[in-house]
């Protein structure tokens, strides 16, 4: 047994009791089983692993430049990350579950799809992966790359042990470059290191009207006359912060990220009407309202006065900005955004986004609706500089098919 994979057992016994408490599925893919794919045919066929759910949608725009030019196959390692991408790839594309990084576990996998090169959105480096597809000639890299200075922190406190794999990346094509810096501290090459921007710009729709809205706020008993504060992808604590933060008379809308807190979230909304109960007479008159649905946070973001991205006044590392600015609305975040820090950067410094903490929240809600200009000022703003920052998917598709197009001549090879 190769050293690594007993590093990689003795961690799971030892981290047991943490990520057991979580079910999860796809157990023999986890391990590289599953059934082959066909052989590659005249295209190159290439592999891009999207970690979870986010990784996913950002690949919304760059597939479709792939399919006439390559033979796309999707990789995914949550259970929620496999379920959107048979959701929005699955009609035509191949998707897979990524493995373990047991040399076992990724052999098998490699067996199964075959592919020419390999894309890893936004990192994601495992190294018995990385190693395994260098002895088979396929090229590996990073598209859409960002590490954040708590991972780049992580990393680097390791980099003996993950040098290796950063250094053999074909190139990196990343967000910015402050993350290009990062990169390179951690072994990719300067030369291939690239600053390509972020593929969210480019799943930005700028409209003025969703469908379904109407129809969403006549269900819950929305006043369309009245302001309205929609909170999107909230996490625990943010409901009661919202709540107390929001003037009195004024709506509020919370959409929970996770659907198990559902009820918490309830909880913390006293007298709230929730979507699911249906029927407009639940909601007349109220003030409070739970979005416990799928889908239909883009309707509800387009019926506010002003937006709060959630997860971001708790230590969650944000949620994306982006959906509602493009919709044109004033939108406030919290000092918590790693995640998406590249992003909140920019729009702040365009003046279409701004940071406030859990202290500072309250005022900066009743700034916005109390100041129609500078909703509209931030609307302008944010939808400029959106359309500035698109064309990031065009270039890592540029960039994917002549890696693919590389390893396709090698094989065989390994």
């Amino acid at each position: 047994m190769k050293p690594i994979d007993l590093a990689y057992i003795l961690l799971a016994g030892v981290t047991a009791p943490v990520w057991m408490r979580k079910a999860r599925g796809g157990w023999p893919e986890r391990f590289g089983k599953g059934p082959a794919l066909q052989s590659p045919g005249e295209k190159p066929r290439v592999l891009l692993h999207a970690v979870s759910v986010g990784e996913v949608n950002a690949l919304r725009t760059l597939v479709p430049l792939l399919e006439d030019r390559a033979e796309v196959v999707i990789a995914s390692w949550t259970d929620t990350g496999i379920e959107r991408a048979r959701k929005v790839f699955g009609d035509r594309h191949e998707i897979v579950r990524y493995p373990l990084d047991f040399s076992w576990s990724v052999r098998r996998m490699l067996d199964r799809v075959r592919p020419d090169a390999v894309g890893l959105v936004e990192l994601e480096l495992w190294p018995n992966f990385v190693r395994a597809c260098a002895r088979r000639g396929v090229p590996v890299c990073v598209i859409n790359g960002r590490l954040s200075a708590k991972s780049f922190g992580g990393y680097r406190r390791i980099r003996r042990f993950v040098g290796p794999s950063f250094a053999s990346l074909s190139f990196a094509a990343v967000q910015d470059e402050a993350y290009a810096e990062r990169f390179v501290q951690m072994g990719v090459r300067e030369n291939d290191c690239l600053i390509t921007g972020t593929m969210k710009w480019d799943t930005a729709v700028i409209e003025d009207e969703v469908a379904g809205a109407a129809e969403l706020a006549e269900a819950m008993g929305i006043d369309r006359s009245r302001p309205l504060v929609v909170a999107g992808s909230t996490a625990e604590g943010e409901e009661t912060l919202l709540h107390k933060s929001v003037p009195e008379g004024v709506q509020l809308l919370c959409a929970p990220r996770h659907p198990p807190r559902f009820d918490e979230a309830a909880a913390a909304l006293p007298g709230c009407v929730r979507r699911s109960a249906g029927g407009r007479s639940a909601g007349e008159g109220a003030d409070r309202f739970l979005l416990d649905s799928i889908g239909e946070l883009r309707a509800a973001y387009s019926l506010a006065d002003a937006v709060v991205v959630g997860r971001s006044f708790v230590p969650k590392r944000g949620s994306d900005p982006i959906e509602p600015v493009g919709l044109g609305k004033a939108t406030l975040i919290g000092p918590s955004f790693e995640n998406f820090d590249s992003v909140v950067r920019t729009l702040c410094g365009a003046g279409a986004l701004k940071v406030v903490d859990r202290e500072g929240l309250a005022g900066a809600i009743r700034g916005l609706l109390g100041d129609p200009e500078t909703r509209r000022a931030m609307a302008e703003a944010g939808r400029r500089t959106i359309r500035e920052h698109q064309g990031a998917s065009e270039r890592h598709a540029e960039l994917l098919v002549s890696l693919g197009r590389e390893g396709m001549g090698r094989r065989g090879a390994g």
